[in-house]
């Protein structure tokens, strides 16, 4: 207990000393029409998660070393992204190599089905960038994060699938950043950045990888069920409208309800984290052996999210087309 204790206070400073960092170097947010925020704050603070990886391979050893490679290049290239904007094709080449490491560590570099390999490769990408998507209003990066930590050590204790310390250490990173960024509109003292989006997803997804290999039940994923049902609906819908998908947007259900709907940005975070937490704890009380009922629950909650996306959307989109033709006038 008293090694956690000491690693949130090293992370607590660490992350206050970044503010003062980030403020005398002009690391900042400006809004703009397609923020979600009206004032200036201080970016990349969802470094943190970072420390937290490296505070922890010193306190608990070195167990993951491909792992932690590859979350330092893609963090490390996000963080820079956050302070000058560079081409998707260094984004996209960084994070593919970073998930080669990540499959590395978790020794699934099967050349012989080289084209299941290049597959996965595509999906871990592609949710980690699904995830660096929904990080759009206070709070719901860490948020989100938080409700799918928590299931992930709940069934660890079970499984055993990755050192327990890893899921709590990132769990103490997340409380950090929390205190900074889970706050009201217009109250937050830094967002996460891409370093923090970016960086968490890649956590993430090697935790459930982990605990995917472990099990070899795929319908784990579900942990990242909502963000998924809102990144890749969203992705769709814009490509229905034509719409340049690198471009920044407000068209996520959750940016509406904050936006357009003017919910608080605290209340839609802890809406998203409730329903994910519901979503995995039935799951996780279905038995772990019954792959068929992951299947059936896995389909029958994406049909109900699903559905649910479409129904808000055809409601309340409109507002957000008005908003839109409001910047034109």
């Amino acid at each position: 207990m008293m090694d956690y204790i000491i690693i949130f206070a090293i992370l607590l400073v660490a992350e206050i000393l970044y503010f003062s960092i980030a403020d005398k170097c002009n690391i900042i947010d400006k809004p703009n029409e397609r923020s979600s925020h009206a004032t200036i704050v201080l970016r990349g603070g969802g470094i943190v998660f970072l420390f937290g990886s490296w505070v922890w391979s010193v306190f608990f050893g070195f167990q993951y070393p491909w792992f932690l490679c590859g979350l330092t290049m893609v963090a490390g290239v996000s963080f820079f992204d956050d302070i000058h904007s560079l081409p998707d094709s260094v984004r996209l080449v960084t994070q593919f190599v970073a998930a080669v490491m990540a499959f590395y560590q978790l020794d699934i570099l099967q050349w012989s089905m080289w084209w299941m390999v290049v597959l996965a490769l595509i999906v871990y990408v592609g949710a980690t960038n699904v995830i660096n998507f929904m990080d759009g209003i206070n709070g719901i990066t860490a948020g989100y994060a938080l409700a799918v930590l928590i299931p992930l050590a709940i069934v660890n204790t079970g499984e055993a699938f990755v050192d327990e310390s890893l899921i709590l250490t990132t769990i103490i990173s997340a409380m950090v950043f929390c205190l900074f960024n889970f706050r009201p509109k217009g109250q937050a003292k830094c967002f996460a950045g891409d370093v923090g989006s970016i960086g968490i997803a890649f956590i993430l997804l090697f935790l459930l990888g982990r605990l995917i290999i472990k099990t070899g039940d795929i319908t784990w994923m579900i942990f990242l069920l909502v963000y998924g049902v809102d990144g890749c609906l969203t992705i769709v819908h814009r490509i229905m409208l034509h719409e340049n998908l690198g471009e920044a947007h407000r068209k996520h259900a959750y940016q509406i309800m904050a936006n357009e709907l003017k919910i608080g940005h605290v209340k839609v975070a802890v809406f998203y984290m409730t329903i994910q937490l519901i979503v995995s704890f039935g799951y996780v009380a279905i038995d772990s052996k019954a792959l068929l009922w992951h299947w059936i629950y896995l389909f029958c909650t994406l049909v109900v999210l699903v559905a649910s996306y479409v129904l808000f959307m055809k409601k309340y989109y409109y507002l957000h087309e008005a908003y839109l033709a409001s910047l034109k006038k």
